[in-house]
């Protein structure tokens, strides 16, 4: 059973930084693609960023809404991904899940709460 741990999440003002982290149990190598997703209250979950397999580190994607703001990165030694949050606005407040394809496996979440 593949487990995806989150980690990282608090309260910030606007303006701040979190750095979250997604803790894999098995070597994240294997995972063709790790993603951040979020879902804030009464809305939908959505993708945040994805960091796909390749050369040079990998390909990234973002979210329109988060671009020049967060960056997502991973420690294939340490089987983590993580994603740095900059710049932080009251509109990122969310629940934020990790994922890993293929096999679909989600985290459990953790609180991001941007607040003055």
């Amino acid at each position: 059973q593949v487990q995806l741990v989150e980690s990282g999440g608090g309260l910030v003002q606007p303006g701040g930084s979190l750095r979250l982290s997604c803790a894999a149990s098995r070597v994240i190598f294997r995972f063709y693609a790790m993603g951040w997703y979020r879902q804030a209250p009464g809305k939908q979950r959505e993708l945040v960023a994805v960091i796909i397999s390749g050369g040079s580190g990998g390909t990234t994607n973002y979210a329109d809404s988060v671009k020049g703001r967060f960056t997502i990165f991973r420690d294939n030694a340490e089987n983590t991904v993580y994603l740095q949050m900059n710049n932080l606005k009251p509109e990122d407040t969310a629940v934020y899940y990790c994922n890993g394809k293929p096999g679909d496996y989600w985290g459990r979440g953790t609180q991001v709460t941007v607040s003055s």
